[in-house]
């Protein structure tokens, strides 16, 4: 019988994350989603940039799109997977925080994805658009060097300078190109 997941906490779901997370697009409501049961599976305090960039992976064909092909994608998923698994039990004890503000435990975001979540949102804004996209998150995930998606991403061997340039490439596509996705 397949483990059983856990049920999200009122305590994750309040109020204090409908403003985090309120300025997301429908498309990235299952990335949300798919992150924090991540969380609560793995056992981890927090939410974190490793989580929400695995969610996003599997989630969004226009983010997977960004990376070099198959062997690339598949090195980056594959790292992520180990992560799940146990290769980053040293991280459940510790808390992402890049030191802009207080961390938060009990299965909230780090405060570092809460920045990559409103870091998003606000490409948007410049964009003209009201909601986030799965390129405006990844954006915003590798924002911060010190996130942990940056180090996955890294040891995955993405070159983030490209990585980046890609990401905004397809970002003016879509300004560019009158898209009314």
């Amino acid at each position: 019988m397949p483990p059983r997941i856990p049920q999200q906490s009122a305590a994750t779901s309040g109020p204090k994350h409908a403003g985090i997370e309120a300025g997301l697009g429908a498309e990235l409501a299952p990335v949300v989603s798919g992150a924090r049961r991540r969380a609560l599976r793995d056992g981890d305090r927090q939410i974190d940039t490793a989580h929400l960039l695995h969610s996003l992976l599997e989630c969004d064909p226009e983010v997977r799109a960004v990376f070099d092909g198959g062997p690339q994608l598949a090195r980056l998923l594959g790292y992520l997977v180990q992560r799940s698994i146990g290769y980053g039990l040293r991280w459940q004890s510790a808390v992402e925080n890049s030191g802009g503000g207080p961390a938060v435990t009990g299965g909230s975001w780090s405060p570092v994805a809460a920045d990559a979540l409103r870091g998003a949102y606000e490409r948007a804004v410049l964009r003209g658009d009201e909601r986030a996209r799965g390129l405006d998150l990844l954006a915003a995930l590798v924002a911060d060097p010190r996130s942990r998606a940056v180090e996955v991403l890294g040891r995955a061997g993405v070159e983030l300078p490209r990585m980046t340039g890609r990401v905004e490439s397809g970002r003016e596509e879509r300004v560019g190109g009158g898209d009314a996705g």
